[in-house]
């Protein structure tokens, strides 16, 4: 990405940059997000069309993950993945808890094993005798 693609003189659209980070697929996911408050500005809730300023902190939350992100640079082009994280800075805190998350969510995960499907007929019947059996 080259200086010109890292403009600092431009003004961008909250959800256009959310949008060009590649935090969200499409622009219509991202004013969903703003508008429903998974995304702070500085702290704060914000408007779809606020502009973004370099050096503001975005709050982001998508699914489980909360990410804090500083922004580096400023985009309204949709490029590839490397380019795109160019443009912000996850802080070192966000990453951490993101990681403690997602560790904790997999222990979860291990100790409680589900079933790949629902039980067919066969298994049904077998949890009914087992259930009147004991009874």
């Amino acid at each position: 990405m080259s200086d010109q693609d890292l403009k600092t003189n431009i003004s961008v659209r909250l959800d256009k940059w959310l949008w060009a980070a590649r935090f969200f697929r499409t622009r219509a996911l991202a004013k969903q997000a703003v508008e429903g408050g998974k995304v702070h500005y500085n702290g704060q809730r914000s408007k779809v069309s606020k502009m973004v300023e370099i050096g503001a902190e975005l709050r982001i939350r998508q699914g489980f993950d909360e990410r804090e992100v500083i922004v580096k640079g400023l985009s309204d082009q949709r490029r590839g993945a490397p380019e795109a994280q160019m443009l912000y800075e996850e802080t070192p805190e966000s990453i951490k808890r993101r990681m403690d998350a997602a560790d904790k969510r997999k222990q979860f995960k291990d100790a409680n094993p589900m079933q790949a499907h629902r039980p067919n007929k066969k298994e049904r019947r077998q949890i009914h005798r087992f259930k009147e059996e004991h009874q």
